[in-house]
Parts: C-alpha cells; sequence; structure tokens
C-alpha cells in the first residue's frame, strides 16, 4: 500500500506511477480513517510533498494518529517530493514513524516544479515541462529500487531531524490564513472549500472565507480556483498557478 497526501497533484502522480509499477495501490490519507492493516510481505509507502523543510500538517496529523498491524515483517520506504530541497522531511517520517513501532526501511526523494509561488515563479511552462521530465525518470529509478527492497537514505539534499527546530517556526508562520484574500473574479465555485485538506474553508455569502487562524499551507486553493481568485500574499498573482498536467488533465474531463 502507498499512503500519499498531495494538493496539486506532484505527490499524487509519483504514488500512482509507483503503485502501477510496483503492482500496488495508492491511497490518499485524506478522508482514510488511519488504520492500515499490512499482510506479510506487503509493502508500505508513504509518499508526501516538502514544506518549509518539513511535512506537511496533514502529513504529520495522520503519522502520529495512525494505527498500523502487520502479520510480520514488511518493507516500509517513503517518498519525499520536493521543489528546492526535501529538507528534514525523510527523516521526521522515520521519527514518527519509529514512534509507532515501525521501521522505515528507505527513503526517497523526486523533485518536481517548486508550487511555493509566494516565493517561486511558475509561469514559464517550459521550465515546469523539463522538471516533470526528468521526474518521470527519477519515479522510475526509484520504482526499481523498491521492487528489490534497497535499503538506506537515498534522497537528494537530505537535512536531519534537528533541523526542524529553525524550520518549524518558519513553516507555522506560514500556515496563518490571515495571508489569503479573495479577487473580485471569485465565482463562488466552492472548490477551494471542498479540496481543503485542514477544513479552513466554509463559503458565506458566495465566496470563501478562511475560518481557522492555521491551514496546510499547501496552497491547493489557490492552484485549483478557476478564475485564479485566491491569492496569498502580494506575490503569487505575478507567479502564476500549477497543478501537475495528469491532474489537471483529469479536472479538464470532468
Amino acid at each position: 500500500m502507498i499512503l500519499y497526501f498531495s494538493a496539486t497533484g506532484n505527490s499524487r502522480y509519483a504514488a500512482q506511477c509507483l503503485a502501477a509499477a510496483l503492482n500496488d495501490r495508492a491511497v490518499s490519507i485524506i478522508g482514510s480513517d488511519g488504520k492500515t492493516t499490512l499482510r506479510r510481505g506487503e509493502r508500505l509507502g508513504i509518499v508526501t510533498p516538502t514544506y518549509a523543510w518539513e511535512l506537511p500538517e496533514p502529513v504529520r496529523k495522520f503519522l502520529k494518529n495512525a494505527q498500523f498491524t502487520a502479520e510480520g515483517e514488511n518493507y516500509v520506504f517513503s517518498v519525499s517530493t520536493y521543489g528546492t530541497t526535501p529538507g528534514a522531511s525523510g527523516a521526521e517520517i522515520r521519527h514518527l514513524l519509529k514512534q509507532k513501532g515501525v521501521r522505515v526501511n528507505a527513503l526517497y526523494s523526486i523533485r518536481f516544479p517548486d508550487t511555493w509561488t509566494p516565493m517561486f515563479d511558475l509561469r514559464n511552462a517550459e521550465r515546469n515541462a523539463r522538471i516533470n521530465e526528468r521526474a518521470e525518470s527519477a519515479i522510475d529509478r526509484v520504482a526499481a529500487q523498491i521492487q528489490v527492497e534497497t535499503r538506506g537514505n537515498h534522497m537528494q539534499w537530505p537535512a536531519p531531524y534537528f533541523v526542524r527546530l529553525f524550520s518549524h517556526p518558519s513553516y507555522e508562520a506560514m500556515r496563518r490564513t490571515a495571508h489569503f484574500h479573495v479577487e473580485e473574479s471569485c465565482i463562488g465555485c466552492g472548490l477551494c472549500a471542498k479540496n481543503c485538506p485542514e477544513q479552513a474553508i466554509r463559503m458565506q455569502a458566495g465566496k470563501p472565507v478562511w475560518v481557522k487562524e492555521k491551514c496546510a499551507a499547501c496552497l491547493g486553493c489557490l492552484h485549483r480556483c478557476p478564475k485564479f481568485a485566491i491569492q496569498y500574499g502580494e506575490k503569487t498573482k505575478h507567479h502564476g498557478q500549477y497543478l501537475h498536467p495528469a491532474v489537471h488533465e483529469t479536472i479538464k474531463k470532468k
């Protein structure tokens, strides 16, 4: 089983491709009851984005509350998708699962376009395509390593767990929903509220309103908005939107 969290589709795509290559199944943690039962010899994978050098809050909460039951020895791995660095995300997964009595055998990482548009400009479609093309090769390489149950840390530019002492205050500041605002172009479709992993958005008088002080800072609401009406700070309006091409095609067909 491959469990994943994804806001803009990068991690979902990686999880689904790995599942197809390994004859496995990819399951979103959103809506999951957190109870995972593994057959003898079944693999367990965690695929997650990296936010501010660490795990997204929904992944952290899921792993803290999860219940894992196994019939015997299992190969356990994690894959961190990232834009600049996977940071301490792998180390944090290893730390949290150890508290559950689960030993992580291998850590991997795959680079995709960085979707944190308060900082990164995603308007260059050709550059995004080149990064996604390289990600395809990385997915194949990781799948081959998982297939033979390679052990060890195979992440690019990983950071140790203690880095969270510095990254976590930054992430907590990023999560403040006061950074968001809605432009007049909003059509009140409600997709933002429907897809928010932290249920931080409600529709009021046909407009999204953030009803929690903090969210996941995944920017799924911003990137999925059909009118690009949701902004975070002052720079996102000029940095564009992004969904992984496979996710974008799925949405267009609906």
